[in-house]
């Protein structure tokens, strides 16, 4: 009864926030080291840190952001990253780099299985032996992973400890395998696997909801501070919404952006050969959307949810909430039908909203921001070590200061994204029947302005974004041999830099 009771608080707490949040909108001032004074400390006895709620979903591109009240009402009351941008378009490399705050080439991951992918090589690599999660469990934070994974983890695995398997790093442990239906899966549970059915009550975005919000109850009321990263499954295809959304936006198209059903200019060779989109791909690709929408309604009402439940506890003025997708998608965009992988906006340019103590109200930051950076910035939140440099020497750097306003004058112009062999294997969630729709391997670099692409087959992109922001004009063929020379020296650059102070000095160029 109490649990109940205390739900249906959390349900009203929810709907309150989303409802008055229209009118929050004042910056809070000051700057982040304030809110980590020691007004308050821990059990250990020192400053007063604070916690760490971070949301990572699966494939969510920024056209489905305006459809989410929850976020919105996030970038009102915070920071919203306008240039921030994965270092690949693919689920493991990606989620590699943000626990390791490492590009692909140091992760080592670059698929999401196989000889340079996946769970199994992450693992063997001794990877997990030092992520965000270790950094803040070693510095007292109370840490718990709910959700997705890496590719290939399977909740009943017992190869790796003779029972179902949890990293190091984590106090608490409830994570899926092959759980992309949202129903009739498997979680790990702390160390033992618990099975969930087809019951509306068994819908995984809902489950790793509660859980997370008992796990901050109770974090709460022990006076540690707290870590949870809730990584859900949605909208990743069949993008299977909840029982409750099934029925809603039943019009709805996928947008049809000026890209919409159009090759670039220049396109290169893998590309150009794409036919216009027929009547039945357009069908599906307004019913995929659809179901798109429909499913990340689950995901807003989680956020609204936790964000209650922060109030709830007392602890909503100290805890920074991070919005965050993996990798982004196109939907007829470019001729492509439902995908991602490529080095279009769509796909690498994706949703990235902070809020918390002293963060600024309604900023947007158009810094060049990535994956990489969100590790040494957990870090630097909770007072943690992160190492920079040596082999498990971060690649990012913190953005901290980006979320008071203070801005750094030294911070990167250019991100890397790294690309390689693509998603063949039928048996892989990320498999794309149609292969033409895959790109060959590439290295690429965008700034605030460009996006330069240098493919395996040695074709190559440049798209002058600031005139040309749908990436619609390959004008690669009008730039002078000095400055390829110079584009190619930065792809070398950043493709082989490790350790923090080498990547950041390889992010400053060229301009």
């Amino acid at each position: 009864m109490i649990l109940r009771l205390r739900r249906a608080l959390r349900a009203a707490l929810a709907v309150a926030l989303l409802t008055t949040a229209a009118g929050c909108t004042g910056s809070h001032g000051g700057g982040l080291a304030d809110a980590l004074a020691p007004a308050a400390t821990t059990e250990a006895g020192g400053a007063k840190r604070p916690n760490i709620v971070f949301v990572l979903t699966d494939d969510l591109a920024k056209n489905l952001v305006p459809y989410m009240p929850a976020v919105l009402a996030m970038q009102r009351e915070g920071t919203t990253f306008t240039n921030y941008t994965v270092t690949d378009s693919l689920c493991c490399p990606s989620r590699a780099s943000i626990f390791k705050g490492q590009y692909p080439h140091n992760t080592g991951i670059f698929k999401n299985h196989g000889s340079d992918g996946g769970f199994q090589l992450f693992h063997s690599r001794g990877e997990e032996t030092s992520t965000f999660a270790t950094d803040l469990h070693a510095a007292g934070y109370r840490t718990a992973f709910l959700g997705k994974y890496l590719n290939e983890y399977q909740p009943k695995d017992l190869r790796y400890t003779g029972k179902p398997y949890v990293p190091p790093g984590w106090d608490e442990w409830y994570a899926g395998g092959n759980a992309y239906q949202n129903y009739d899966y498997a979680l790990n549970e702390n160390g033992v696997v618990k099975r969930y059915g087809h019951a509306p009550r068994d819908y995984l975005t809902d489950v790793v909801s509660a859980k997370a919000s008992d796990f901050i109850t109770a974090s709460a009321a022990s006076g540690k501070p707290f870590m949870v990263e809730v990584a859900t499954y949605t909208p990743h295809s069949p993008y299977t919404p909840a029982a409750q959304d099934t029925g809603k936006f039943a019009t709805l198209q996928a947008p049809r952006t000026p890209a919409y059903d159009r090759v670039p200019l220049n396109a290169p060779h893998w590309l150009s050969r794409h036919a216009p989109l027929t009547k039945k791909q357009r069908q599906t690709l307004d019913l995929e959307f659809r179901k798109r929408v429909q499913a990340v309604q689950s995901v807003d009402r989680m956020i609204a949810s936790l964000r209650a439940t922060l109030t709830e506890a007392g602890v909503a003025d100290n805890t920074i909430v991070v919005f965050n997708s993996d990798n982004g998608y196109h939907m007829g965009e470019y001729r492509l039908t439902s995908g991602k992988q490529t080095a279009f906006d769509t796909d690498v340019n994706v949703p990235l909203i902070v809020t918390g103590p002293r963060v600024k109200a309604g900023q947007t930051v158009d810094e060049v921001v990535e994956n990489v950076d969100l590790r040494p910035t957990f870090g630097e939140l909770a007072g943690a070590r992160t190492p920079a440099d040596g082999a498990d020497g971060v690649d990012g750097r913190s953005f901290v200061p980006l979320l008071t306003g203070a801005g750094d004058r030294a911070w990167r112009t250019t991100a890397l994204v790294e690309h390689r062999d693509p998603a063949t294997d039928p048996g892989d969630p990320d498999f794309e029947v149609d292969s033409a729709n895959i790109p060959p391997a590439y290295n690429a670099l965008r700034t605030k302005t460009f996006t330069y692409v240098e493919y395996v087959d040695g074709s190559k992109e440049y798209y002058e974004r600031d005139r040309d922001p749908e990436m619609l004009n390959n004008v690669v063929g009008t730039l002078t041999p000095q400055r390829l020379a110079e584009l190619h020296a930065a792809v070398v650059a950043l493709t082989a830099c490790r350790g923090q102070s080498a990547c950041s000095a390889a992010g400053r160029s060229p301009a």
